[in-house]
């Protein structure tokens, strides 16, 4: 696996000077931001990426308005209270994206985020405190615990709410094999800790969060 001071240069080649590669690249948000956050907004987003898995964001965007109106705006003590024959009723509601299955884990979801609320005063002190230095152990808390987070939707749901955190893209699982840091899309424990590992080997380097180290790994891939 080669240091960060290559993935740097590369980067630096390829976007051709430092300021256009930092203007591409994201920023997390503050603990205290992640802290501040609302749980009703922690279950929109929770929400809106289940219902982005699989469709054209531009697609689901669009009727996240209508959303917003039917689960409450989100509030996890209205909607946990949403029972079977409402879910069903929304299965005809032509401005939503009917997806029975998607729609059944808003209130699950509701439910985790107010079993979190309980024990940390709010799901964001949970995605606030939780170490970077191992958010695969963030992934398997949600994927666990809550509804529809599994693969993918774990960290894309993180990244949007701003907690700082690598994503195992299709480009990104690529260049980290080209590193030689795993052999395939890393599902296992062992894979997951082999990444977690080199992403904090390269932020301990850096000093960057672990979201800009894997956009910028991403582009060492060529296409």
């Amino acid at each position: 696996m080669r240091d960060y001071k290559w993935l740097h240069e590369f980067c630096l080649n390829r976007f051709g000077s430092a300021k256009a590669l930092e203007a591409m690249l994201p920023q997390p948000r503050s603990d205290a931001e992640l802290r501040a956050l609302s749980d009703d907004r922690y279950l929109s987003l929770i929400s809106l990426r289940i219902f982005r898995a699989g469709l054209k964001h531009s697609l689901v965007d669009a009727k996240w308005p209508a959303f917003e109106e039917v689960f409450f705006g989100f509030d996890p003590e209205k909607v946990v209270l949403m029972g079977a024959e409402r879910l069903e009723n929304l299965m005809q509601d032509a401005r939503l994206i009917r997806h029975l299955g998607k729609l059944k884990s808003v209130p699950r979801n509701a439910q985790f985020i107010l079993d979190v609320r309980r024990e940390k005063g709010s799901f964001g002190a949970l995605v606030a405190d939780w170490p970077v230095s191992d958010i695969v152990g963030l992934w398997k808390y949600l994927a666990k615990h809550g509804s529809q987070l599994g693969g993918l939707s774990a960290p894309r749901f993180l990244r949007m709410v701003g907690k700082d955190t690598f994503v195992p893209t299709d480009d990104t699982v690529a260049a980290l094999k080209a590193q030689g840091v795993i052999d395939k899309a890393p599902t296992s424990l062992k894979d997951l800790a082999a990444v977690q590992a080199a992403f904090n080997q390269w932020q301990a380097e850096s000093g960057r969060p672990l979201c800009q180290l894997s956009v910028m790994l991403a582009h060492t891939v060529n296409h």
